[in-house]
Order: C-alpha cells, then sequence, then structure tokens
C-alpha cells in the first residue's frame, strides 16, 4: 500500500536503518582495509542505536500510538472546566451527557475513518502516491463528493482547530497564573505563544509517540488529583446544588460535553500517520472509554464539594487550596497544553504548507519558517477573547457540531446513498449496529440531535453567555476573572462595590417550564472557599480564586 508523508509512512519506516546499511556496503566495497571494516562496524552499531532511540521516542505508528494521541487529544483543558458544567446542567444531566456524547463521539469517529479508508483505496487503485503527502478530510470529501463538500469541510475543520488551539492557550496562561500572579494572564498569553510556536518544528503526527504518551500521564494525574482533592477537602459550608437553574447555562453546559468529545477533527491526520490504517476502527471508541474514567470522577467530586461556587469559577483548580500537589498538576497541565496545541496545529501546518506550496519540502527548517504565520492570529485571537470556559461552549455549538458530527454523518449517507456504492464499499457497517439500514437510521438521529440541540439551543446559549462575558470584561481583557490584588484592594475605597462574578448570567427570565422548576432567579455567587481555605494555610495570596 502506499504510504506515507513528511514525516510519516510505511515506505519511511525502515528508512534510516536501509541508509545506514547502504553507506557501510559502499565504504566496504571502496575501502578494502580491516581498519575500514572495523570502523564501519562501530559506526553502524552507534548509528543503529541511534535509530532505536529515535524510533522508540520519536517515530511511532502503531495502533497504540494512535490510542495515545486520541486520547491525549481529546481531553486536556476541557478536564478543568467540566465541573463549572456540571454546576451548569446539574449532576445527573452532566454524568448523562458525557456518557450520550462519549458513544456520538465514537460513532462519528468510525465513520471518519471508514470515509478515509474509502478514498485511500480508491485512490491507489488509481496508482496515486501519498508517500509525499499527508491526508486531510477535505481533500477525503473533495475525492468522494467533489469541490463544494471539500469547502464547506475545509472552513469548519480549519476554523475548529484555530479556536481550538486558541482555547489552549488561554487555559495555559489561565493555570500558569494560579503558581504565579505576579504577571497578568494577558502577559502569561504572550509567553505561552512564543512557547507553542515551537511545535512548528514538529514534522507530523508520526513524531508525537512520546509526548502523546506523556500528555496522557499528565491529564491522568492531574484528572484523579481533581477527584481526590475534592473529595478530602469536603463540602464547603452551605454548599449549594441548585444546577439547573436556567435554560442557557443548561445547554451552555451540554455544548461544552459536546466539545469535550468532538475532539476527532484530526483522526485522519492520525490515521494517516498508522503503519496500518485498518486498525483505526474501534481506536477512538476505547480511548473514549479511557477517558470517561477521568472526566467523570474529577468532574463529580469537583461538583459535589463546591456545588454552586463553580459557576463564578470555570477553571477548577481556582477552588483548590494551592499545595505541592495542586501546583504538580497545573505544571503537568500546562506540559499537556502545549502538546495539545501542537496537535490542534498540526493539520493547519500541514493546509498552510500545501497552500504555499511547501508541504513536500524535505527542508523541516524551510517548512517551519513556513508555518510561523498560522500562529500568529492564534495568538491574537486569544488575547482579544480570554474568556476560559464560555469560548469552549461556543467552539462547541457552532464548530464542533458541524465538524465532527454533521457533516461526517451526511457525508457517510451521500457517499454510499447507491446500490452500487454500498455494494463496492471498503467497510460495511457493523451487524451490531443494524447494516446499512441501521447506520442511515443512526446517521439520521446524530444530524437532527446536533443540529436543534447542539447547534440551535446549544449555539443560542453559549453565544448568549459569552456575549454577557463581553459585556463584563470588555474585548482584550487583561486578567479575566482574577480576583483584585491586594495592592489594588487595600486601595479601594470604602464601601466599593465588586464586579458582577464573571460566568453568571443577567437575572433574565430563560427558565424553561416544563424542563425546569419554576423559575428561578439566577442563583446569589457563593461565598468564595477563601474563608476555609485560610483556616488550613496562612499565606491567603496563595489562594486567589477565580479565574
Amino acid at each position: 500500500m502506499a504510504s506515507g508523508s513528511s514525516g510519516g509512512g510505511y515506505a519511511d519506516e525502515k528508512g534510516p536503518g536501509a541508509a545506514t546499511m547502504q553507506a557501510l556496503g559502499l565504504q566496504q566495497q571502496h575501502g578494502g582495509g580491516g581498519e575500514v571494516e572495523e570502523e564501519s562496524s562501530e559506526m553502524g552499531e552507534k548509528t543503529a542505536a541511534r535509530t532505536r532511540l529515535s524510533g522508540l521516542l520519536w517515530h511511532g505508528g502503531s495502533a497504540y500510538d494512535a490510542w495515545f494521541s486520541c486520547a491525549s487529544n481529546q481531553v486536556a483543558q476541557v478536564l478543568l472546566t467540566l465541573p463549572y458544567s456540571f454546576a451548569q446542567l446539574g449532576m445527573a444531566s452532566g454524568i448523562l451527557f458525557q456518557l450520550f456524547y462519549g458513544l456520538l463521539g465514537s460513532w462519528t469517529a468510525y465513520l471518519i475513518s471508514i470515509l478515509y479508508l474509502e478514498y485511500r483505496t480508491r485512490k491507489e487503485r488509481d496508482k496515486v502516491d501519498f508517500r509525499n503527502h499527508v491526508i486531510q478530510w477535505f481533500e477525503v470529501l473533495d475525492g468522494l463528493l467533489g469541490r463544494h463538500w471539500r469547502n464547506v469541510g475545509l472552513a469548519f475543520n480549519c476554523t475548529f482547530l484555530l479556536f481550538g488551539s486558541v482555547i489552549q492557550l488561554i487555559g495555559c496562561a489561565s493555570n500558569i497564573y494560579y503558581i504565579n500572579d505576579h504577571l497578568d494572564k494577558r502577559t502569561w498569553t504572550y509567553i505561552f505563544g512564543a512557547c507553542c510556536a515551537t511545535t512548528v518544528f514538529i514534522p507530523s503526527f508520526h513524531n508525537y509517540r512520546i509526548w502523546s504518551f506523556l500528555g496522557l500521564l499528565m491529564t491522568t494525574y492531574t484528572a484523579w488529583y481533581i477527584a481526590v482533592a475534592s473529595l478530602i477537602h469536603g463540602q464547603v459550608e452551605g454548599v449549594a446544588h441548585s444546577g439547573p437553574t436556567s435554560i442557557v447555562l443548561y445547554f451552555t453546559g451540554a455544548t461544552n460535553i459536546l466539545y469535550t468529545f468532538g475532539g476527532h477533527a484530526v483522526t485522519v491526520e492520525i490515521m494517516h500517520a498508522m503503519w496500518r490504517p485498518q486498525k483505526f476502527k474501534a481506536i477512538y471508541l476505547l480511548a473514549t472509554v479511557y477517558v470517561l474514567t477521568l472526566t467523570l470522577p474529577s468532574a463529580s467530586a469537583a461538583y459535589w464539594a463546591f456545588g454552586d461556587a463553580l459557576l463564578t469559577h470555570s477553571n477548577a483548580l481556582a477552588l483548590l487550596p494551592r499545595t505541592p500537589w495542586r501546583d504538580a498538576a497545573v505544571v503537568l497541565m500546562l506540559i499537556h497544553q502545549f502538546i495539545t496545541f501542537g496537535f490542534a496545529c498540526t493539520p493547519l501546518y500541514f493546509v498552510w504548507e500545501k497552500l504555499v506550496g511547501l508541504h513536500g519540502c524535505p527542508s523541516l527548517c524551510k517548512r517551519a519558517a513556513a508555518r510561523l504565520p498560522v500562529v500568529l492570529p492564534i495568538w491574537f485571537l486569544a488575547i482579544i477573547f480570554p474568556f476560559f470556559g464560555p469560548i469552549n461552549s461556543a467552539v462547541g455549538s457552532l464548530l464542533v457540531s458541524f465538524t465532527v458530527y454533521i457533516i461526517p454523518s451526511l457525508a457517510y449517507m451521500v457517499t454510499f446513498r447507491s446500490p452500487q456504492s454500498r455494494q463496492n464499499a471498503v467497510e460495511r457497517p457493523p451487524r451490531f449496529a443494524g447494516g446499512w439500514t441501521g447506520a442511515y437510521v443512526i446517521n439520521s438521529f446524530v444530524v437532527a440531535w446536533v443540529l436543534v440541540v447542539g447547534f440551535g439551543f446549544g449555539g443560542w446559549a453559549s453565544i448568549t453567555n459569552f456575549v454577557h462575558q463581553v459585556d463584563t470584561f470588555g474585548l482584550f481583557a487583561k486578567c479575566y476573572q482574577c480576583p483584585p490584588h491586594p495592592a489594588a484592594a487595600a486601595l479601594s475605597p470604602p464601601g466599593a462595590i465588586a464586579p458582577a462574578p464573571a460566568s453568571m448570567l443577567p437575572p433574565f427570565n430563560s427558565t424553561a417550564a416544563g424542563i425546569f422548576a419554576a423559575p428561578v432567579p439566577s442563583p446569589a455567587p457563593a461565598p468564595a472557599p477563601m474563608h476555609f481555605v485560610l483556616g488550613h494555610h496562612h499565606h491567603h495570596r496563595h489562594h486567589r480564586h477565580g479565574l
């Protein structure tokens, strides 16, 4: 099977070793003496050792690598906002939506993998060689359905990945603030924007082997830290679990979970980096099962401990007392967000390389220099919209809903609409799904549900919340949801009124009769857990809350 890419394919797997052996053979032919043979043998051993080490850490393409990439990419900074979503949804709805969207996301990831295999198989029958080319989702749509589908897929996919990268950058600035608040979040965004720009030097998804593994370990630690620390901390005094209180908050929380399990916009690139892409079919489902073991305990425990206080703290780390364990979680999440930034940006790098004609360039330095303009708008947008939490829901409803749910489902149904295409399909629908009829029924349900609930209600709710953040904090907010600095607070005039909490919506009537209880006014901000924490820790500046 034809393979590969710049940085990735079957043909490249044994390339370094083969080149080394060929070089040694030429030296032995022309060198002649025993000393040359001995030096060549020693050089060959060193080169072989370096090749093995490089393959172990750098050059991946197995099913395990794909699983680590999917799981690591699926849950990053969104892990910190899921307790906030539970406060908006309530415990029961939060758990049910995670399970439901986890299954929905796994199904559409499966559809994307089938369409990729169909496209690649058809092209290889026509003797197309992908050795120096990375196949992407918009090219799959182009090859199977034509340029109009390609244009729509490209627009949604690139915009989603762009804002996905923005969210990672915002998350970096939000998290580091809990360790070092001497700099405001906007300044930290400048710093981490420069750090994340170094991902231009990572050639392709083949080269994320060690990073995916480490990223998942870091997320696992952070998730279980939040769960255990919340249980040990116990419930704050007067804790209330009043969610859901309004339809706006309810659907805002639901679309954040839709975003959580919609991370398969890079599915095609991960498959293309595999040595045997046919093995991908169940990988995303297995990754989702593992991710649920992280998201459900951490979100449930944090909501149990802090309740409605999470409505004004969209980052769960803000409510946990500062300890070495929490600092470790922050640092590990920062590293993981750097990795996830690379995951989201790499497909954008590929698109840009193809646009400027450098995708097949063998020089990594030239490609890295060409990729830098992609980082600049991400950096700029992260400074304009620093609304960590609300921006997740907006991206989920407006972009994720189409990119990874609606478009793949429709594309699958249109691709296999004729009896001949179903007869010649590379992969038929599984029997447990009901064959072709069952697949079409499931896809129709996915399209209808996500279009109405995800894009419709979710879009309305998340945009309403997002606009409220802009009205409250303005664009280019210097330090979103930051508490007053002690020095500034000391200078405040007596009786000054604190600004409204960030994530609370204005008390307009948005309660839906029949779905929720009788109209309830927007909950008053729960008392910040500062006084609970200060009882156990005397360095009050370490216990800043807010995001």
